[in-house]
């Protein structure tokens, strides 16, 4: 049997194969410590978990939610972005709900991409963006993210021949893999950009709730003219530590929704609709509930920092996302560094190359465990790189 030719060349998950691995050495008995995938630890607000029971024991909410979600639940995404930023938002044409944002990210490409088209991605990226575009036949074009540009796609830097093709560009801020952060006057470059190219701004903004020191990211469609050509993917994994609940939306150009929407009508039959209600809780939850929750992320973020600061390397103190984005030392390949690190002591991190090719030289730690193993797999990784640094 052999696959299409579409998905022919595609390798598995990244962190499916690492996870094979991790699991072979736990049953030989190792001790490892997962600083690696992004999943968070801590629970929902109870209120939240309340509000999926007690929806969930009603009989009326088992059967299909078909179309955008529920009314009552777009209505609540559109009132979560005017509080939260300031959006104002049709839940009618301008809200669609996704069974968790990465559905919308890969659909975007299979809706709105054809063969021989650009896809803008930037590099090092959520892997999604560049694969859904080969998948739909399309072209992607890597955008470097550069410490020496604050981690920010150089716009002026894309040949014009790439531009005559290209449809869609791809953001993510806060960032994955690199914590960096992007404010409004640079979205308001790339909306300008993207009118004057005839581009379709996609932007990936799950990390929005997740910021340490107070801050607070913007909404790309906070910016006036943004609606025209940006759609902005969120979701309730990180803002809401509602990570395996499937929970999301995308939002903003009402034309390009309706075409994900088509697409999704192929594909699925929507959401259950408890989630839908518990998700309509979530984003009712107090301001202070989000940023205690931060506050244990921070604490997390500063133990990292203090050991691999001890240890010698510089290491830029995000201001959000659940990541530390670590240089390497010189001359240090990613995929091998992080291998003979999980072989030597049993701490497991993520290549950057993963990532794509300017992640080479440097590695990804997360920030969703506990702070006792945190400090544990820290003092593991400090120990082990000064003998190497």
């Amino acid at each position: 049997m052999k696959p299409a030719d579409r998905i022919a060349h595609i390798k598995p998950y990244f962190f499916a194969e690492l996870g094979k691995k991790i699991n072979g050495m736990r049953a030989r008995g190792v001790d490892v410590i997962r600083l690696d995938m992004g999943s968070p630890d801590l629970p929902p607000a109870p209120q939240v978990v309340e509000a999926l029971s007690q929806a969930a024991h009603k009989p009326s909410t088992h059967g299909y939610t078909l179309g955008s979600g529920t009314a009552t639940f777009r209505k609540a995404v559109a009132a979560y972005y005017q509080h939260r930023f300031g959006v104002e938002l049709d839940p009618g044409y301008e809200v669609i709900d996704l069974i968790g944002s990465k559905e919308g990210l890969f659909i975007l490409s299979m809706a709105y991409l054809n063969p021989g088209d650009v896809a803008l991605v930037p590099d090092p990226a959520y892997a999604v963006y560049a694969k859904s575009a080969e998948i739909a036949g399309a072209e992607p074009y890597a955008m470097p993210l550069l410490a020496e540009n604050a981690f920010l796609p150089d716009l002026e830097a894309i040949p014009s021949n790439v531009l005559r093709r290209a449809r869609i560009l791809w953001l993510n801020y806060p960032n994955n893999p690199t914590g960096a952060i992007a404010d409004l006057n640079y979205f308001k470059q790339v909306v300008a950009f993207a009118k004057e190219h005839d581009l379709l701004v996609a932007h990936d903004a799950p990390y929005t709730d997740v910021g340490f020191d107070g801050y607070r990211a913007p909404s790309i469609l906070e910016v006036k003219g943004a609606k025209e050509v940006a759609v902005e993917f969120n979701s309730f994994s990180k803002a809401f530590n509602m990570a395996g609940w499937r929970l999301g939306m995308a939002l903003g150009q009402p034309d390009v929704l309706k075409y994900i929407e088509t697409y999704k009508s192929q594909q699925d039959s929507a959401i259950f609709a408890p989630i839908m209600a518990a998700g309509e809780v979530a984003m009712q939850v107090d301001d202070r509930w989000i940023d205690q929750r931060n506050r244990v992320y921070q604490e997390r973020r500063d133990v990292v920092l203090d050991g691999l600061h001890a240890a010698g390397l510089k290491v830029t103190p995000p201001q959000a996302s659940l990541y530390v984005w670590v240089p390497l030392p010189e001359g240090a390949k990613s995929m091998d560094f992080c291998a003979r690190m999980l072989d030597d002591v049993g701490v497991s991190t993520t290549p950057g190359v993963v990532f794509g090719q300017h992640g080479e030289g440097y590695l990804r730690i997360s920030l969703v465990t506990d702070i006792d193993t945190i400090k544990q797999g820290t003092q593991r990784m400090v120990d082990w790189l000064r003998e190497r640094v």
